[in-house]
């Protein structure tokens, strides 16, 4: 499993560039900007990106799907299919239209195989087992991913508050991205000290922590990181 973190920092972190992660060169988890040059930057093709999940509809995790899309459109003849929480499909449409105006409908959307799914409790999508966890996040919440690749559990927070359903989405899974702010009680969001402590209690599991806003933490991933797991 080769994990390609594009971005590592939280929504207004100075530091950090905004997250999303390429897992095995065609599954695109979030869409922080800038998605482009670091996919290059980093040797992805972004035309080969057939799968994308999205967690919840914060600009952070998504601003920089526009001109990804726009790129699939454009230049590659791979379908797209975006997973994301309910009304997906509405919320990325009016940023797409937003984005580029009238020729988004007339002239670039009809270019290429896009299509949405609501993520179900447990689906499967292009051959791709997942589930589905829906996390605690502010007043929108967050949905979490356990996606089965090669016998293997990848499980992906997004954003989330340490709570229960967090807990869920980690049991059992061999690899975990999860967040961890910063020190203290950041609101909405997991704690440096929440998120080791998460980390103790599952010791099989493999733990990258992401959304840092600023300073060092260890288990933190950096931007423009690739890892083989």
């Amino acid at each position: 499993m080769r994990l390609a973190f594009l971005g590592s920092g939280a929504a207004f972190s100075q530091e950090r560039y905004n997250g999303s992660v390429v897992v095995d060169g065609h599954i695109l988890l979030d869409g922080g900007a800038p998605l482009l040059p670091h996919m290059h930057r980093l040797g992805i093709d972004p035309g080969a990106v057939q799968l994308a999940f999205l967690t919840h509809f914060h600009g952070d995790h998504m601003l920089g799907l526009p001109p990804f899309a726009l790129h699939h459109a454009l230049s590659s003849e791979t379908p797209l299919t975006v997973v994301g929480p309910a009304g997906v499909e509405e919320v990325l449409e009016k940023l797409f239209a937003l984005a580029w105006g009238k020729e988004w409908a007339t002239e670039f959307r009809p270019r290429f195989a896009l299509r949405y799914l609501e993520a179900e409790a447990e689906g499967e999508v292009d051959g791709l087992e997942y589930e589905s966890v829906q996390l605690d996040h502010g007043t929108m919440g967050c949905t979490g991913y356990r996606l089965h690749l090669g016998g293997r559990v990848l499980a992906y927070a997004g954003d989330t508050e340490m709570t229960p359903p967090l807990e869920r989405l980690v049991t059992g899974a061999d690899v975990v991205i999860t967040e961890a702010t910063g020190p203290g009680r950041p609101h909405s969001h997991t704690s440096w000290e929440d998120a080791q402590a998460l980390a103790a209690r599952h010791p099989g599991t493999r733990f990258f922590f992401n959304h840092v806003y600023t300073g060092d933490l260890r288990g933190a991933v950096s931007d423009l990181e690739v890892v083989d797991v």
